[in-house]
C-alpha cells in the first residue's frame, strides 16, 4: 500500500492532516453557517404558518361581523318599516281628526249662516210689513182725503 501512495506522490501524513482539516472545516461550517441557517429557516417556516392561520382567522372573524352586519341592516330595515307604519297611521288619524273639526266648523259657519239668513229674512219680512202697512196707511189717507 505504501508503495501504491508513493508511486503516486501521496505522503500519508499529509493525507491525514488533511482530512483533520476537511472534518474541522466540515465541523466549523455545520457549527457557524447550517446551524444557524436551518434555524432561520424554521423560524421562518414557522412565522409563515403563523401568517396562514391568523389569515383563516380573520377570514372566519370577517364572515362572522358580514354575518352580523346583515342580520343588523335586516333589524333596522324591519324597524324603519314599522316606524314607517307608525307614522303612516299617525298621519291616517291626524288627517281624520282635521277632516272632522274642518266638518264641524263647516256644519258650524253653514247654521250660523242658516241663522243669520232667516233673522235677515225675519227682519226683511218685518220691514216689509212695515212698509205695506205705512203704505196701506198712506194709500187709505190719500183715499179718506179726496
Amino acid at each position: 500500500m505504501e508503495s501504491i501512495l508513493t508511486t503516486f506522490g501521496i505522503d500519508w501524513r499529509l493525507l491525514l492532516i488533511n482530512m483533520v482539516n476537511f472534518g474541522l472545516l466540515v465541523l466549523g461550517l455545520w457549527y457557524f453557517l447550517y446551524g444557524p441557517v436551518m434555524k432561520m429557516l424554521e423560524d421562518r417556516r414557522q412565522k409563515l404558518h403563523r401568517g396562514v392561520e391568523d389569515a383563516e382567522k380573520a377570514t372566519v372573524a370577517l364572515q362572522e361581523i358580514e354575518g352580523t352586519r346583515a342580520q343588523k341592516l335586516a333589524e333596522a330595515a324591519g324597524e324603519a318599516d314599522e316606524m314607517l307604519a307608525r307614522a303612516r297611521a299617525a298621519a291616517a288619524a291626524k288627517e281624520k281628526e282635521l277632516r272632522d273639526a274642518a266638518e264641524r266648523s263647516v256644519e258650524s259657519l253653514l247654521s250660523d249662516a242658516e241663522l243669520q239668513a232667516k233673522e235677515t229674512k225675519a227682519r226683511a219680512i218685518a220691514e216689509s210689513r212695515e212698509e205695506v202697512a205705512k203704505l196701506i196707511v198712506l194709500g187709505m189717507e190719500k183715499a179718506l182725503t179726496k
